[in-house]
């Protein structure tokens, strides 16, 4: 049971969620984690990696080790989707699509179409993306990952782990935007500079 949970990851992450658009219900209870963090860079920057590159959440992601666009999908626009490998084999995965977009409060709704050793109730799950501009050169990057684990009873035990997942995403993504150095799932990175940098902010958690 461990090993399934801890093969969730956050871009699943954070952030994601849903068989789709159309039968995603979130009519069970479900719980939330909502983490934000400081990035020195303008929010339009911020924006075009988490949301506008949607296919290369590869590029900041500890947990992701290839990701990449899915029928036909160029860029991170409503309709757009990706697939995730979340281990070098490729054995466990994740099919994502963007619901919902608002680029000009910069907010977007994530799911999940389908994927391979995922312990979660697609239909009431789903993520969402916002980035803040500061007003001074700065901005803040947030996720927030609504979720219902299936079977139900292990949800107390997977949040802590869906926590420290959107943690190191949001991590990865400041140290990307910031020097352009790549932190994926392999490459060693997150190892290397995960300490160099404030904790998350925990907005929400529940």
């Amino acid at each position: 049971m461990k090993k399934a949970i801890k093969t969730i990851t956050a871009t699943v992450l954070i952030g994601l969620l849903g068989t789709n658009v159309f039968a995603q219900s979130m009519e069970k209870n479900y719980k939330t984690v909502r983490v934000s963090l400081k990035i020195d860079a303008p929010a339009e920057l911020v924006w075009e990696a988490m949301v506008e590159d949607y296919g290369k959440i590869s590029n900041f992601s500890p947990y992701i080790y290839t990701s990449n666009y899915e029928n036909g999908s160029l860029k991170g626009v409503e309709g757009a989707e990706r697939k995730c490998l979340f281990n070098e084999k490729g054995t466990q995965w994740s099919h994502e699509k963007i619901a919902d977009i608002d680029k000009e409060n910069m907010v977007m709704r994530n799911t999940i179409v389908d994927g391979k050793k995922l312990p979660l109730n697609l239909d009431n799950s789903q993520a969402f993306y916002r980035v803040k501009d500061n007003g001074n050169g700065t901005s803040t990057a947030e996720y927030e990952f609504q979720f219902r684990t299936k079977p139900a009873f292990i949800g107390f035990i997977a949040k802590g782990q869906f926590k420290k997942q959107l943690k190191g995403t949001l991590i990865g993504l400041k140290h990307y935007v910031e020097t352009g150095e790549i932190v994926r799932g392999g490459n060693g990175k997150y190892d290397e500079i995960k300490d160099k940098y404030p904790e998350p902010k925990v907005i929400e958690s529940k």
